[in-house]
């Protein structure tokens, strides 16, 4: 899989959404004073947990306690044995040794979600992917 230089704009993407979700709104859940859940308008979100990990995926029961995240991605370090720089690449979840097909979450835990927006970097990384 080629990236021609994405790495470094993955990992910035991710620590920038780490270091802003403090700052960020939850969206999807329930607004202050509101009964209905903000809607998502974008096929992939990006998902921030407290404990750092970020998740792209198609999230679905967002205002129950479990959401549940498909056709996940994340972000995974490489270090290249022959020069031992590390380079970070997208992944798609389901190599792994037992083929998960989704991420069930605990709402509790999710820090803050934002949209994927189409044409940008991940959103280009996960049609990369896709046609693999």
């Amino acid at each position: 899989m080629q990236h021609h230089g994405r790495h470094i704009s993955l990992s910035r993407l991710a620590v920038g959404m780490v270091t802003l979700g403090g700052s960020l709104a939850l969206v999807g859940c329930q607004a202050p004073g509101s009964e209905a859940p903000v809607p998502l308008t974008t096929a992939y979100q990006a998902v921030a947990l407290d404990n750092g990990q970020v998740y792209f995926g198609k999230i679905d029961g967002l205002g129950s306690p479990y959401p549940v995240l498909t056709d996940v991605y994340y972000v995974q370090a490489r270090v290249n044995p022959k020069t031992k720089k590390t380079a970070n690449v997208l992944v798609k979840q389901g190599k792994e040794w037992h083929a998960p097909d989704r991420v069930v979450l605990n709402a509790r835990h999710i820090v803050f979600l934002e949209p994927v927006t189409p044409g940008s970097q991940v959103a280009k990384l996960i049609e990369e992917a896709k046609k693999k």
